[in-house]
């Protein structure tokens, strides 16, 4: 298909501009230290740390093991990876431990049996993770932004809020990309985070800290928030599950920065985890007093399903192209689905797709129902005051900027939009959303690439910004989706696939992420490789 003269004009001028910030980059940045090359995380060998969290709760519910035992091999292991890692920025163990003792001391006190724990208590004793745009009580609240530092949440967010009441423990927060708006978790107040397979690699954003204690087993689940793909791209370079929820259904209240505009329409809040048992009590419990919404309690027969492939956005310009890898890995899921479920997987494209990274850009600029632009990102790098992106350019030439080169980017890229929407995007993005609405109903699965390649050296996606089009386009459509893992690359690198639904059909993608769990592997200790 023939580039249209708006396409050309935006591919020379992302070729432009990306060429520009690769020069200052490369010869203004310093240089990773090389003592990092070849090094690799240590093994896990405590036998707690390889069991689901629905497990854990089991067994700390049936007295086989304290809950003390498990935060404390827990904490064990995040002294022991994080050095490596960077992923969590500020740990709370002393607290962890208290809380532990006391839900020790609750078991021993329960004269109602195991069951009324379970119904009361569904992750008692559990160790969680948070990620640190979520606000946990009494610890850092700053989105990456030295201008924040010493900013500290005075509440809990309404999903940690609700995870902590269900029994789970808060370990720590963990580190995002500066106002989780980049596809890396890198910021000038703690630093940048490694990816636990290889340490020159991304984890991933916004919720890379997240991800990277998640696949380093310093956690076993976790919180993130995805508005293009922050909860799925970490999951997918590390290894891990997560889910894109539904919108509307988990709470982002007091997580920072806030949407606004018409940004609340595609942000979610969702479960990180290792494994995909634990996605759907998660879930229930994030979810509250909406989880009625995705009848998550309703079996699903994954025979009875429809399912759809479609291996690539149809050649955008902007994005890189899908590896050979990648579309080899989600065609042996195709044959397994085939083979397993005698279920037929229809291969299908859409046009449109090759516009993914037009529409999210284009809505996620949009004014709310009452006319409400969203705030400027220049703004919030500012806190309230904008900053003047060409100056802070200028200032990171020379060592002097707070902020990062991702952040400053994304204000110089925001100065070029144009006030008045594209016709031509809109209508894409309106004919896309009829087109799969309709194609999966209340009954229909596609998988969709996760990203075009596996995890990437620290720093390419400031080289390579669209390729986070592959998740932002479904924040856009408001489908659910579920990152899966499938083993590891020839580099040894997590493979995964997004695995998608009609709106509200949540529980059909955690069905399918069990059974592709079960058929591929899922999550696998990169200290063993």
């Amino acid at each position: 298909m023939a580039l249209t003269r708006l396409e050309k004009a935006q591919v020379w001028v992302l070729k432009a501009v990306m060429g520009v910030f690769y020069g200052l980059f490369w010869l203004l940045s310093p240089r990773r230290a090389a003592a990092e090359a070849g090094k690799k995380l240590p093994p896990v060998r405590d036998p707690l740390l390889v069991v689901s969290a629905t497990e854990l709760a089991r067994k700390i519910r049936r007295k086989e093991v304290s809950s003390v035992e498990v935060v404390r091999a827990y904490i064990d292991r995040i002294q022991e990876v994080n050095p490596f890692l960077n992923a969590v920025t500020k740990d709370r163990f002393d607290a962890a431990l208290q809380e532990a003792s006391q839900v020790d001391k609750l078991i021993e006190e329960e004269t109602g049996g195991e069951e009324v724990l379970e119904d009361r208590l569904p992750l008692l004793g559990v160790p969680l993770s948070v990620k640190e745009a979520f606000a946990l009580q009494g610890m850092p609240f700053t989105a990456g932004l030295i201008s924040r530092k010493g900013v500290v949440a005075t509440v809990d967010s309404p999903p940690v809020a609700l995870l902590k009441r269900a029994g789970a423990i808060p370990m720590g927060v963990t580190n995002t990309s500066e106002l989780s708006m980049w596809s890396e978790s890198n910021n000038h107040l703690h630093g940048i985070t490694n990816n636990p397979y290889d340490f020159e690699r991304i984890p991933g954003g916004s919720s890379g800290g997240e991800g990277s204690i998640l696949g380093g087993a310093g956690a076993v689940i976790g919180i993130g928030s995805d508005i293009g793909g922050s909860i799925r791209m970490p999951c997918f370079f590390n290894g891990i599950f997560g889910h894109k929820t539904t919108p509307g259904v988990v709470s982002v209240e007091n997580h920072y920065p806030s949407a606004s505009g018409r940004q609340d329409e595609y942000c979610s809040a969702g479960p990180m985890c290792r494994y995909a048992e634990d996605l759907l009590p998660m879930l229930k419990i994030m979810a509250g007093p909406k989880a009625h919404m995705l009848s998550l309690d309703r079996k699903v027969d994954l025979k009875k399903l429809r399912f759809f492939t479609i291996p690539h956005d149809g050649g955008s310009p902007l994005t890189s192209p899908v590896s050979k890898e990648l579309i080899e890995i989600q065609r042996k899921v195709v044959e397994r689905l085939e083979a397993d479920l005698g279920v037929n997987v229809q291969e299908v494209h859409f046009p449109e797709l090759r516009y993914s990274f037009q529409i999210w850009d284009t809505y996620m600029g949009l004014p709310d129902k009452e006319g409400k632009p969203p705030k400027p990102f220049s703004e919030l790098m500012g806190q309230g005051q904008p900053v003047w992106p060409f100056w802070e350019l200028l200032k990171w030439m020379m060592g002097k900027s707070e902020h990062t080169m991702a952040a400053i980017g994304l204000a110089l890229i925001e100065m070029t939009h144009i006030t008045k929407p594209s016709a031509f995007i809109i209508q894409q993005k309106e004919k896309l959303q009829k087109e799969l609405d309709e194609l999966l109903g209340t009954d229909g699965i596609f998988l969709y690439p996760s990203h075009p390649r596996v995890a990437p050296k620290h720093h390419h996606p400031l080289f390579r910004p669209i390729d986070v089009a592959y998740t932002a386009i479904i924040n856009i459509l408001g489908l659910p989706v579920t990152q899966v893992p499938l083993g590891l690359s020839e580099e040894g690198l997590p493979m995964g696939v997004q695995v998608g639904a009609g709106k509200l059909q949540d529980r059909l993608t955690l069905e399918v992420a069990l059974y592709l769990e079960k058929a591929f592997g899922g999550w696998r200790d990169p200290g063993a490789n």
